[in-house]
């Protein structure tokens, strides 16, 4: 017995199958978590034989770990059209994360924690590819903060970029924080403000201070 799914309307541009698999698993995993969704929900939510499913993705396993780097890409994307703005370091941490809040739907089912349970070999090979674009993108940020006076001067640079990242993952440990007490939003929020306050200048805290007020 498998869960109910009301079916999507595909774009008419979708160019492949391949393709409406990929986006078809990423919203459904994304909504009910790695472990809920079967191949069989995903054929009945796109109207195809699972047959179809497994002539692409001889298991689930396999389906996972692509869609897993599907999101990844997309996400990867959109980021890095927000950094092509160039503006204000302090605004793009925002801007980043509500694109990335957005894109995720905040996370309710806790895929990254589902992720890392149920499919361990695909959380390694995210979790590495996260690493090398946050890292770029941190260091990015906090160097071209440093010029324009937000950010301290005497800071490691690299260090303050891996702890970033480990604060990032670490916010995702639903035993930690579980999602009854605080959603993925109310903790990126957090944490964010937290991190900011830690490295920012006077004239940086003002800038804070002025986009929290604006929230």
């Amino acid at each position: 017995m498998f869960l109910k799914f009301p079916k999507p309307k595909f774009a008419k541009n979708f160019s492949t199958v391949r393709d409406d698999i990929l986006n078809t698993a990423a919203e459904m995993f994304l909504n009910y978590g790695f472990k809920s969704v079967t191949m069989d929900d995903i054929a009945e939510r796109m109207g195809i034989s699972k047959k179809t499913i497994y002539t692409h993705y001889s298991t689930k396993s396999k389906l996972v770990l692509a869609t897993s780097h599907h999101v990844f890409e997309n996400i990867n994307c959109g980021i890095e059209q927000i950094r092509e703005k160039k503006q204000n370091p302090i605004k793009e941490n925002f801007e980043i994360k509500r694109f990335v809040i957005h894109h995720l739907k905040d996370e309710k089912t806790s895929p990254h924690f589902q992720l890392q349970k149920y499919y361990p070999k695909a959380f390694e090979s995210l979790k590495n590819k996260q690493f090398e674009l946050l890292d770029n993108c941190i260091s990015d940020n906090i160097n071209r903060g440093i010029e324009s006076g937000d950010y301290r001067k005497d800071m490691p640079i690299e260090f303050i970029s891996r702890i970033h990242f480990v604060g990032m993952m670490g916010i995702k440990d639903t035993n930690l924080f579980p999602v009854e007490k605080y959603s993925h939003a109310k903790l990126m929020d957090y944490f964010l403000e937290y991190h900011l306050r830690a490295i920012c200048t006077p004239k940086g805290i003002e800038t804070l201070e002025e986009l929290l007020n604006e929230k």
